[in-house]
């Protein structure tokens, strides 16, 4: 019996960095590319096979229940991960741990194995756990999967805000909060059954639809420079200390944008959106001075500054430093001529959809 589980990827919307801090809110996006996890039962041994590490299947055993690669230098942290917090889950349920060949399918980077920045590392995390759920018969709801995919990402101390969790859990748009981090990581050297985990509420943590008004577009720009969020996270956490009070006026003031943002939402206020949107860049470009880290690449500067010639409200998305950038306009407005306008500097729309969970 074959068991599949898909995710889809993400993108920020608004109030990236700020989002790693407890309390600070952000707006995110589900899109309609996934990875999809398939899972096969075997005996004795089993294997993972993803079309990004070159399709050749890499073999694992078990030792103490623990899931071990033959290979000592492998691709798959994430996935092995999501697989020990599952599968130690799946114990406290009573459940016996079996052997499966996993299959991940990739839709998230292109076809040469680039990536655009819609975070895989999130989908295929959540994937692999809501797949092995249904696999071992437990029972996979949201609030389960994301807790559980945070664990997964937390354990190979991963420094975001699972945002991009949430994301791939929920999908549709979102406004979220991260939780305390540091009050998971003591709940769990209590040595907390991940059961108990899941049950708690975790400070902070807030994940809430947000549905977008009837008239507004997302347009998604590529600039062919991938970026590693991870490292410039971990920069601006280095630098940020030559000016803690600078830091701390940002994430005050992405907070305010970032709620107005909301508001908009609520209000269905494309105008407001995209006035927040601007902010939002001129705060990230102010933080990026401070800090010295490059988040607005000249590409994505060209990006956003073409995007606002054709009455679109556009900053870079997630982390920056390459990948994608959005633009927020009104359904109205003429998509042809701005794609052809980015096309002639080298950068390719993405003609991706949000998706909603049905």
């Amino acid at each position: 019996m074959m068991i599949e589980a898909s995710a889809p990827g993400k993108l920020y919307i608004a109030g990236e960095y700020a989002v790693v801090e407890p309390g600070h809110p952000a707006i995110l996006v589900a899109v309609d590319q996934f990875i999809t996890v398939s899972l096969e039962q075997t005996e004795h041994v089993g294997s993972l096979t993803s079309f990004q590490y070159g399709n050749l299947p890499v073999l694992w055993r078990r030792h103490n229940d623990l899931l071990v690669l033959d290979k000592r230098e492998n691709p798959f942290h994430y996935i092995l991960a999501a697989i020990n917090i599952t599968e130690s889950y799946a114990k406290e349920f009573g459940k016996e741990l079996s052997f499966y060949h996993l299959t991940v399918d990739s839709e998230l980077d292109s076809s040469k194995g680039r990536k655009y920045g819609l975070g895989s590392s999130a989908a295929v995390t959540v994937a692999t756990v809501r797949a092995l759920c249904r696999y071992y018969g437990l029972t996979d709801t949201n609030v389960a999967v994301f807790k559980l995919a945070a664990l997964a990402h937390l354990s190979i101390k991963s420094n975001g805000s699972c945002g991009d969790v949430a994301a791939s859990v929920y999908g549709g748009w979102l406004a979220y909060t991260t939780f305390d981090r540091a009050w998971v990581l003591e709940r769990q050297g209590e040595n907390r059954s991940v059961k108990e985990m899941i049950q708690m509420d975790w400070p902070h943590l807030s994940i809430t639809p947000l549905t977008p008004p009837e008239d507004l577009r997302l347009v998604i720009g590529w600039t062919g420079s991938p970026a590693s969020t991870s490292d410039l996270v971990d920069q601006v956490t280095t630098k940020r200390k030559r000016d803690q009070m600078a830091y701390d006026i940002f994430l005050e003031e992405s907070t305010v944008c970032v709620n107005r943002m909301i508001n908009a939402f609520y209000a269905g206020d494309i105008g407001t959106i995209q006035n927040q949107i601007r902010r939002n860049r001129q705060l990230l470009l102010r933080m990026s001075k401070d800090t010295g880290v490059t988040i607005e690449t000249p590409a994505l500067t060209q990006l956003c500054d073409v995007a606002e010639t054709y009455h679109g409200a556009a900053k870079s998305s997630g982390a920056g430093g390459g990948d994608c950038g959005i633009v927020i306009m009104y359904r109205k407005e003429g998509l042809l001529p701005l794609i052809t306008a980015w096309e002639s500097e080298g950068i390719m729309n993405l003609p991706l959809n949000v998706y909603t969970k049905i």
